[in-house]
């Protein structure tokens, strides 16, 4: 398909890298036929959370609730700081985000913002969700919890959870799989992991997949090396066993 055609791009978790995410778009550069969607987590542990967030809103581009979303939401119970829960949240990356913030108006505006976010959104062929979904779950009986936060039950899934719909997430970096290397794309049975882990160290990488060329755009937050590579020479496969064996051996 030609690289004209209208397209469909989704975007990984950015947290917080706003001057990484404005060169990747450079790089994409969406037209206004495109549709571009962000996979939650904007913000946390990245230095420009609060730009990110006011970049994301303004520009009219779908944006799911991620899990640092939640844990803000959770900090500012209506509106108002919440000791025990602010504390998780700083812990969590949020020291940065609150650094970000020169203007507590804005904050309390990103809140109202974050409240409307839907948790997934079904594109027929693609399923976008922040984490994932657990796989012995009716689709109804899933909750925020499952969508925001899970991990370890939906990638050892043997057997894809839809039939005829690849799920794409962000929120597990995918350099903690096996074998798979920093800025490499993780697929297993019926999804597709593309949060490369930008805020990382290790890694630095902020990716932004073309589903319609099938065209993979990444920008290294640290160095701002920029590269674009075809879809299969991004992905490396992972099983479902590869995935218990290398938790449990994580947790040891």
């Amino acid at each position: 398909m030609s690289d004209t055609s209208h397209r469909r791009i989704v975007i990984g978790d950015v947290h917080g890298h706003y001057d990484g995410l404005m060169t990747l778009l450079d790089e994409i550069a969406p037209g206004e036929a495109d549709r571009v969607y962000f996979l939650g987590d904007l913000i946390d542990r990245g230095p420009h959370s609060a730009q990110v967030v006011s970049f994301v809103q303004q520009s009219g581009y779908t944006c799911l609730l991620g899990n640092h979303e939640q844990l803000m939401l959770d900090a500012f119970p209506k509106g108002n700081p919440f000791t025990p829960t602010l504390q998780a949240w700083l812990y969590s990356g949020g020291r940065a985000t609150v650094a970000s913030y020169g203007d507590a108006g804005i904050l309390l505006e990103h809140l109202d913002w974050f409240k409307t976010l839907p948790t997934y959104l079904d594109l027929g062929d693609v399923w976008l969700v922040h984490a994932g979904l657990h796989p012995l779950l009716p689709l109804e009986a899933q909750t925020t919890q499952e969508f925001c936060w899970i991990r370890d039950e939906f990638h050892s899934i043997a057997e894809p959870y839809f039939a005829d719909k690849l799920i794409i997430t962000g929120h597990t970096i995918t350099f903690t799989f096996p074998k798979v290397a920093p800025g490499e794309l993780a697929q297993g049975c019926g999804w597709l992991d593309i949060d490369t882990g930008a805020y990382h160290p290790k890694s630095g990488w902020l990716t932004g997949l073309d589903l319609t060329n099938r065209k993979v755009y990444q920008v290294n937050v640290f160095n701002q090396a920029i590269r674009v590579l075809p879809l299969d020479e991004a992905v490396t496969q992972i099983e479902p066993s590869q995935v218990v064996a290398h938790r449990q051996a994580l947790r040891l």
